[in-house]
């Protein structure tokens, strides 16, 4: 897998190509960034790709890389995006308009594990209630 799979999602493929022109993609735009393309990528590429950015450095990139494994964060739904991008400047989606322009999971093709995680959170959260 390989930054061709990411570009698959306008998302992504906007999220790549402001770190390459060395933007600063906000704390969430990083966050999102990590989440989907941990699954795509090597943990070098990652950090690679979010030391291009402004505002981040091998440090703050290997410790947030780090903190999205340990939680196990799955990729997250067009909604939480959408609330974390009004807490930033950077837009973290060109397009909010039409219904899959944050939806990575209409673009992408994740690990069956990843599906497998949230229906069993899902599940969970149906027998809590």
């Amino acid at each position: 897998m390989a930054v061709e799979d990411l570009r698959q999602s306008t998302m992504m493929s906007h999220l790549l190509d402001a770190l390459e022109r060395g933007e600063d993609i906000g704390h969430y735009g990083r966050l999102v960034f990590v989440m989907v393309a941990r699954y795509f990528l090597s943990e070098d590429e990652v950090i690679e790709q979010l030391m291009k950015g402004r505002d981040c450095d091998e440090q703050k990139a290997r410790g947030l890389v780090k903190q999205v494994e340990a939680r196990g964060y799955n990729p997250p739904k067009r909604q939480r995006i959408l609330e974390w991008m009004e807490q930033q400047d950077f837009p973290i989606c060109e397009s909010t308009n039409d219904g899959e322009g944050c939806n990575v999971y209409k673009s992408l093709n994740f690990p069956r594990e990843v599906y497998e995680k949230i229906s069993a959170y899902y599940e969970q959260d149906q027998t809590a209630a």
